[in-house]
This record gives C-alpha cells, structure tokens and sequence, in this order.
C-alpha cells in the first residue's frame, strides 16, 4: 500500500494521519469543513514538533507533512486510496451516508475502515455493495501515541479484508488485535466499563474518594498495566502462574463480585464525582492538562521502545 485517505480532520483523523506520514505513506486528509481542514494541517505540524522533540520521529517534521495532500472531495481523497480510515460523527445514519460515498468512489480493492467506539460494522455497511471490504479499525485516543487497534469486522467482511488490516497495522507500528465476532463497545472499552462501572459505584456508596480512585489505579495497577496486561500480571503474581493464582483467588473474586449490582450515573451521582474532580483540576486548568497527558504519553512510548521486551 502507498496511498491512504483519512476521512475527518477531527481528533481522531489528525492523529491518523501521523499514524500513517510516521510510516511514510502518502495520505489524502479530507473534512466537509475547509476551515477545519486548514486547522488540522497546523494541529498536525504542531504535533509533529512535539513527537521530534521527544525523538519519537526521526524525519523532519516538514519532511512527514510534505505527505500529506488536503483532498478537495471525498472523491478526490479516495480515488486512488487503498486503505480508507473514516473518522465522522458517532452517528449511525452519518457512517451509512458516508460509507455509501466511498464504496462509490474508493477503488475495489481498497480497505473501508471505520473509527467508530460504539457503532459494530454490520450497521452501517450491511446496505453496500462492497460491504465485504469494511470493517472498524478502533483506535485509542490519541493512535499516534496508544498504538491498540480493534480490527473488528461484520459477519461478512472477506478473510483477507481482515488480514490485510491486520498486517497493515502491524506494519505501521499499531498494535492491532482481532475482534472474532461483532459486540457492542468491542474488547477494550468493555474492559474500560467493568472498571469505570465499580468505580463509580465505589464513589457512589461512599467507599472512597474519586481522588482516591485515580490514585489506586496510576500508582498501583496502571503502573503494572503500561506493560503487562492482567493475564500476564497473575501469571507472574502467583508462584505457579495462571492455574495457581485461579486456585488461590478465584472463589475470593467470585464472592467480591457476586452480589454487586452498578447504579445509574444519574444527575446527582454525577454531580458528586464533577464536584471532586473540579476541587482537584479547575476547568480552566483543563486544556493545559490535555497537553501534559499527551507529553507524559510521549515520554512513556520513549520509555517502552526504549527498555520493553520483545515479548
């Protein structure tokens, strides 16, 4: 492949689209808006100064933006693509429009990719003609710093659709994983539920703080999950792995777990946590911590390359 199109300049869509210069292919960045279209270009140079600076790119920051052509038409974006990565509204009548334009316009044998969270493929591809070459391709915001990438196709989409997705990303420097068969909030933000769901539940019954909430996880779990995920961490948490630590502690986590039932995260439960998050981060410190997580991101990524195992 040398030809990539990104469809909405958003978030999502600029961080796509260094995913993509970073692996030196050529990518067309279209959006409905002109203007906004303009401002991912300067987001996205401003980006890519960041990722020099933390040595994360090699090239030039010019050099990785000399790739990218702002495409005039979802036509003109297309046309020559062989990969398409759509990043629209989180809409379901939107990605159906959408799709519809570029099974029309994108050549057969190019990959239709979809950013969505929450949408499965079958929804919005099931009405094409092509829609054996579509699947979603999720990423975790933002993909050019979290490289995990949930390849989950329809009950359709052909064998070699998914395995040229698949080998794309890797190829890329993502870390794509195979949703074997379609449900709603695929793997990760699953798994993003079940700890948000008895976190808020904590909060909500007054076990703890919401401060200390984040703290449990950024200086007890999240340290041992930026490397290792919690498979491997019980494995290596009992003497005799994964069967051993089953043995020791899985009536324990069965009885912990079994009677507990998640609340709403209605109005005055919401109330509760924005109030503690305010007392600790002003909203008008908000966007400064944006950048800092994106920084501490990057000095994280220089970490792993630099000291993770190969397996």
């Amino acid at each position: 492949m040398k030809n990539i199109a990104v469809i909405g300049s958003g978030l999502i869509g600029r961080a796509w689209s260094i995913v993509f210069v970073k692996a030196k292919f050529k990518v067309y960045l279209y959006d409905l808006d002109p203007e906004a279209l303009t401002k991912a270009y300067e987001d996205i140079k401003s980006s890519l100064n960041d990722l020099k600076t933390y040595k994360l790119i090699s090239e030039e920051p010019s050099v990785l933006l000399s790739r990218i052509t702002l495409a005039k038409s979802i036509e003109h974006a297309v046309s020559s693509a062989e990969y398409v990565q759509e990043n629209t509204s989180e809409d379901l009548e939107i990605k159906k429009k959408v799709f519809s334009s570029l099974d029309k316009y994108a050549p057969k044998h190019c990959i239709l990719a979809s950013s969505t969270s929450t949408i499965q493929t079958s929804l919005f591809s099931e009405h094409l003609s092509g829609r054996n070459r579509c699947l979603v391709a999720h990423p975790v915001n933002p993909p050019h710093l979290v490289p995990i990438v949930e390849i989950s196709p329809s009950p359709w989409t052909d064998e070699s659709i998914i395995q040229r997705a698949y080998e794309l990303h890797q190829t890329i420097g993502q870390v794509p994983i195979h949703v074997k068969k379609e449900i709603p909030g695929f793997i990760l933000n699953r798994l993003q539920a079940a700890l948000l769901q008895e976190a808020w539940r904590l909060v909500a019954e007054n076990y703890v703080s919401v401060e200390d909430v984040d703290k449990t996880i950024k200086d007890g779990l999240g340290l041992r999950w930026a490397f290792m995920g919690p498979f491997e961490t019980i494995d290596l948490n009992a003497p005799g792995g994964i069967a051993d630590y089953a043995a020791r502690f899985g009536d324990a986590y069965s009885a912990m777990m079994r009677d507990v039932e998640h609340p709403e995260w209605d109005k005055d439960l919401v109330d509760k946590v924005e109030t503690q998050r305010r007392k600790i981060l002003p909203f008008a410190e908000h966007g400064k911590r944006e950048i800092w997580r994106d920084q501490q991101l990057m000095k994280l990524v220089a970490h792993k390359r630099a000291s993770s195992p190969s397996k």
